[in-house]
């Protein structure tokens, strides 16, 4: 299928308006980097607790994340994921263990202050040891006698079936219990004394230390490096060393645009994103190859043609392929932005921005730089007066008189 047949526009003589483009957008991102003293790294890169719950019903996500910002020293990050399994992520940051713990706890009490049951312990956040222990105590009073082993085992398959779906943390009732062996309605009656069912559930906690985050970042920013060098390395013996330093600054070009829109839009890199980033950079150097791999070939055919309207032929040969290879991966990334739910936002976002960029960058960032070299290096070698050669001259022998006869004498 072939969209685009026998074109002939002029990109490099619309390249201005994208260069200027990216110029602008490249200084408005270094711009707010400066002003912001960096990125705003994600709890992956800065060091803190992830603590994911689930809700019974759907949290109101502003104000949940206004009352733990009352509570909590730093501006805690709120997520919700999952559709309909009412999920939210809860990041917090935490310089070792010690504020960790503190501020998961101050999550927990502020969750239960405003999501709880008060005056009763919380049964879908407790621990198989604190219900186990509970009962040892209040099972004798209710004339219920049973030993140390088999409490245990019946208390952690109680436990066990809490956290099983579809209730994944969440009962409605204690009776729901009686559905796991040896729990009988009488036991299921002393749990509802005992403890309160809260509308929500920790399902999982995380922690990333300060140490940890700085190494990850470090290994990031060394994956991105290794992996601009390699590919220059690959396209200067493949083409020649500009065409290389081209495809690579105008890769760069992509990511620096990517990093500071994230950075103008206060959006958190996290792992995912850098993952998208990587991606990036394999796709928009692939665009790139594509274009320069048409460009040698041509100059190969005709090397009459100037090298301008050399490198407009070649993107032209190639604009079918790029519109469908770029379009229809653009139309899936806007469908993950726009579905894949708050925890691919990040990852999604970046790739829709990174197609843009980088679609337009293959054709108006690194074709120019390839063509004013050439200009340049033309100009150049024009400017050097050629010496002029020296005009050869005959060595013949010189004419020698003869000597003169006696008879002239």
């Amino acid at each position: 299928m072939e969209i685009f047949r026998n074109t002939n526009f002029d990109f490099l003589g619309k390249k201005w308006p994208f260069i200027i483009a990216s110029l602008v957008l490249s200084a408005a991102g270094l711009v707010s980097l400066i002003v912001k003293g960096g990125p705003r790294y994600g709890i992956d890169f800065q060091g803190g607790s992830l603590m994911t719950f689930r809700f019974q019903t759907a949290p109101d996500e502003s104000h949940l994340r206004s009352v733990l910002e009352k509570a909590l020293p730093s501006a805690p990050t709120v997520q919700r994921f999952g559709g309909g399994e009412n999920q939210v992520s809860i990041g917090t940051e935490g310089e070792n263990d010690t504020t960790v713990s503190r501020n998961q706890q101050i999550v927990m009490d502020t969750l239960e202050k405003n999501y709880g049951k008060p005056g009763k312990p919380d049964f879908s956040n407790a621990t198989v040891s604190e219900v186990a222990n509970r009962l040892r105590e209040d099972l004798p009073k209710a004339g219920i006698f049973i030993g140390d082993q088999d409490l245990n085992a019946m208390v952690g398959a109680m436990m066990a079936y809490r956290d099983t779906p579809p209730r994944s943390g969440l009962l409605t009732s204690f009776n729901d219990l009686t559905a796991v062996p040896k729990v009988t309605p009488q036991i299921a009656k002393v749990l509802d004394q005992d403890y309160s069912l809260s509308p929500f559930h920790l399902q999982s906690k995380t922690f990333v230390g300060p140490k940890v985050g700085s190494e990850l970042r470090s290994y990031a920013l060394r994956a991105t490096l290794l992996a601009l060098g390699g590919m220059l390395v690959y396209i200067a013996f493949r083409f020649e060393w500009i065409y290389g330093a081209a495809a690579v600054i105008a890769v760069f070009h992509d990511t620096l645009i990517t990093v500071g829109i994230f950075s103008l839009f206060d959006k958190e890199i996290s792992l995912t994103v850098i993952a998208a980033l990587l991606t990036l950079v394999g796709y928009s150097m692939n665009d790139t190859i594509v274009i320069f791999d048409r460009i040698r070939e041509n100059l190969r055919m005709s090397r009459r043609e100037t090298l301008e309207n050399t490198i407009n032929r070649s993107v032209n040969q190639t604009l079918a392929r790029t519109v469908m290879t770029s379009g229809l991966t653009f139309l899936t990334v806007v469908a993950l932005f726009l579905f894949g739910g708050p925890v691919l936002h990040g990852f999604s976002f970046a790739l829709v921005v990174g197609i843009l960029i980088g679609t337009y960058s293959s054709v108006f960032v690194a074709s120019p730089i390839v063509l004013y070299w050439h200009n340049y290096m033309d100009s150049r070698n024009k400017a050097v007066p050629v010496p002029a050669a020296k005009p050869v001259t005959s060595k013949t022998s010189p004419v020698r008189k003869s000597p003169a006869s006696p008879a002239n004498k």
